[in-house]
């Protein structure tokens, strides 16, 4: 009988408390008119209330969060900000971000708490994966991860969850190399920065070109020291869509993986590349989407004995992001809700969906970079 997917929820995680912003901005002031926040609980929620709805949760392996402790926080983030954290959780809540410029993540009274129980749910997935508990697993947590930084949160996350889900699989597991993908639509700093003198991780960002964080994410940058050429970004123009995806994913991504041969693969799934989202200006379907997954999960299988792991991310188009989390996971499992897409062939009809000289000029140059891992 095969493994199920895993599936990690809590419906404290989406208590996390981001009131403070008014889109991606903080409000208030006089300055902007108090509006939804929108990193929010409501796109989070509607994922997992389609998957319910279409008959998918009850065919995946629910996986339960715990907290992550300091010592597994601490094998990416420093002590200091850990503490800082923990002090302003007691009180009325802060901003992780620790007074970076452009960086707002505020948390209200008890986020050091959620933000931990998010991260150990990350941690309880590597474990239910490497230990073969599931095929594969997809954590549906908040706050997201992928720009916090080793010393301080960054745009809407508090810890990396790649960067911990990395560690924990060689720390707690014994494995040695991990390959972290960021499809994002926003750069994936966090991991670049903590692992780019570090060989045994690779990390790849597949991001909107300039979108954020600002001066980010350029494709020259391949990590230094010992992890020169362990790190690869592909910045596609803005108004990419399916065809410079696949095309990234089989030129670039895949060849790279193959190159590195991790011992598992985790993904920063963000859903904000979807063509109606408003924090990015690409044009990516559901299907796009299941399509990446399932070339992932074969490279998986070739690869590391299918360890495959996904974390959520951004996507913040609230009607369509359910639908793209939907085909990520009906992907991963193998299984076929009872819910259409009624998004995919708007997104699919969208002119210049095949790839443009001007993405494939980008993926060139990315090629360039595949021989140096």
């Amino acid at each position: 009988m095969p493994l199920p997917t895993g599936l990690v929820w809590h419906e404290l995680l989406m208590w996390h408390d981001t009131s403070a912003l008014a889109g991606f901005l903080k409000s208030g002031r006089g300055v902007i008119e108090p509006d939804e926040p929108s990193e929010s609980a409501g796109g989070k929620r509607r994922i997992k209330n389609l998957l319910d709805v279409a008959g998918l949760t009850e065919e995946l392996l629910l996986i339960k969060p715990r907290p992550a402790t300091d010592a597994e926080l601490t094998r990416v983030h420093a002590p200091a900000y850990l503490e800082t954290l923990r002090m302003m959780s007691a009180g009325d809540g802060g901003d992780a971000a620790l007074g970076h410029v452009g960086g707002e993540t505020p948390f209200g009274p008890g986020g050091f708490e959620i933000a931990a129980l998010a991260a150990g749910g990350i941690l309880a997935a590597v474990d239910a994966v490497v230990e073969r508990r599931v095929a594969n697993a997809y954590a549906l947590v908040r706050p997201p991860g992928h720009h916090a930084e080793a010393e301080h949160g960054f745009g809407f996350c508090i810890f990396n969850h790649g960067a911990l889900a990395a560690r924990h699989a060689q720390q707690a597991h014994g494995l040695k190399r991990v390959a972290i993908l960021d499809w994002d639509v926003h750069h994936g700093n966090g991991a670049e920065h903590i692992f780019w003198e570090d060989p045994d991780v690779l990390t790849i960002s597949i991001h909107q070109d300039g979108c954020y964080p600002a001066n980010s994410g350029a494709i020259d940058a391949i990590g230094g020291g010992a992890g020169e050429g362990s790190n690869l970004n592909i910045p596609l123009p803005p108004g990419s869509g399916i065809g410079a995806y696949l095309a990234t994913m089989e030129r670039v991504v895949l060849p790279a993986l193959r190159r590195f041969a991790p011992d598992m693969i985790v993904v920063a799934s963000g859903l904000d590349a979807g063509a109606y989202d408003p924090q990015g200006r690409m044009m990516l379907a559901g299907s796009t989407f299941a399509s990446m997954t399932r070339m992932l999960m074969a490279a998986a299988d070739e690869l590391c004995d299918g360890r495959l792991l996904m974390t959520h991310e951004g996507g913040y188009h609230r009607p369509s992001v359910p639908f793209l989390g939907m085909a990520i996971l009906e992907a991963l499992s193998g299984l076929k809700g009872t819910v259409e897409d009624p998004f995919e062939p708007l997104i699919a009809g969208m002119p210049h969906q095949t790839l443009q000289p001007h993405q494939d000029a980008v993926i060139r140059l990315a090629e360039t970079h595949v021989p140096l891992i």
